[in-house]
């Protein structure tokens, strides 16, 4: 029988799949489909300190084997979230949950944190570095060492509980921020977020989405993704949760052959509500096919 178990900085899944952040809501909207207790965990909506209604409209388009996002970090805040949508998460959903945080200082990064660490349900702590700092000219946290160490050596003092600092693409190297991660007290790696794109409207000679550009997602970008978690796999000795266009079975034993410990499904959660389901029931015949018996034997095996 096909072994699925993965173990992320101590917490130990039935298998590899989590839907990823903004893709699965709070998963009680996606409990009406199917038992997502299937699943090894899933990265709830982006919180940040205060509300945000997020970007104007239009904010998706559509591209090919992918899609644009600018939506903005839409949430309703980190006190609704603990007071509101946890409590009915944890109606539908009886594993450990990821809490992906987003801020735009330093301060607010470790004051979200701290508040969703304290709550039970929440396993992992997923850091998004991608958002611009308010303080540094809207520059991404991510696109600099300096800045990712900081961020991460603040919400390390935080809370106990493991920290993956979920990293951007748009970098000339991103094993530099890995190892600043990593030196700041990092436990994990998420990656990776979205590449910048836009698309034009040809009837109205202006870019499609409100705010110019967006966040590109999809199997579009898998080799980039690919690519990107060997290189870091290589550069630290942190776990690596990989992310990035994953739409098959398939794609998830690559990643993981490539250096993730397990895996998030994104913008196919869009495409096809029940992606997630599909691919844990596919996953055990594409490893009889590889000769895979463990797929903790396969983390890195490209190497």
């Amino acid at each position: 029988m096909a072994d699925l178990k993965v173990t992320l900085a101590g917490l130990t899944l039935d298998n590899p799949l989590i839907p990823a952040s903004g893709t699965f809501g709070y998963g009680y909207e996606m409990a009406e489909l199917y038992d997502i207790n299937l699943l090894g965990s899933f990265s709830f909506k982006g919180t940040t300190a205060a509300p945000r209604f997020g970007n104007p409209t239009p904010r998706i388009a559509e591209t090919a084997s992918g899609m644009l996002n600018a939506v903005g970090l839409q949430n309703p805040g980190v006190d609704r979230v603990l007071s509101d949508e946890l409590p009915r998460l944890t109606e539908v959903f009886h594993k450990k949950v990821i809490a992906n945080v987003g801020g735009f200082s330093v301060e607010e990064y470790a004051e979200t944190t701290a508040k969703l660490a304290a709550h039970d349900a929440v396993g992992i702590l997923e850091v998004n570095i991608s958002c611009p700092n308010v303080h540094d000219g809207g520059m991404s946290f991510g696109t600099s060492a300096k800045a990712a160490e900081e961020v991460t050596r603040a919400v390390r003092r935080v809370t106990d509980k493991p920290i993956f600092m979920k990293l951007s693409p748009n970098v000339t190297d991103i094993t530099e921020i890995a190892r600043a991660c990593e030196a700041g007290g990092a436990d994990g790696i998420s990656l990776i977020n979205t590449l910048m794109g836009m698309r034009i409207d040809l009837a109205r000679r202006r870019p499609l989405i409100k705010n110019r550009t967006g966040g590109l997602s999809g199997p579009a970008i898998f080799p980039v993704a690919l690519r990107m978690v060997y290189d870091v796999y290589r550069a630290v000795k942190l776990p690596i949760i990989g992310m990035g266009g994953i739409a098959s079975a398939e794609d998830v034993i690559e990643m993981m052959m490539a250096g993730a410990t397990a895996t998030q499904i994104g913008a196919m959660n869009l495409v096809d509500p029940y992606i997630c389901r599909d691919i844990l029931e596919k996953l055990p015949d594409v490893m009889k096919r590889y000769g895979i018996e463990r797929l903790s034997d396969i983390i890195g095996a490209a190497h």
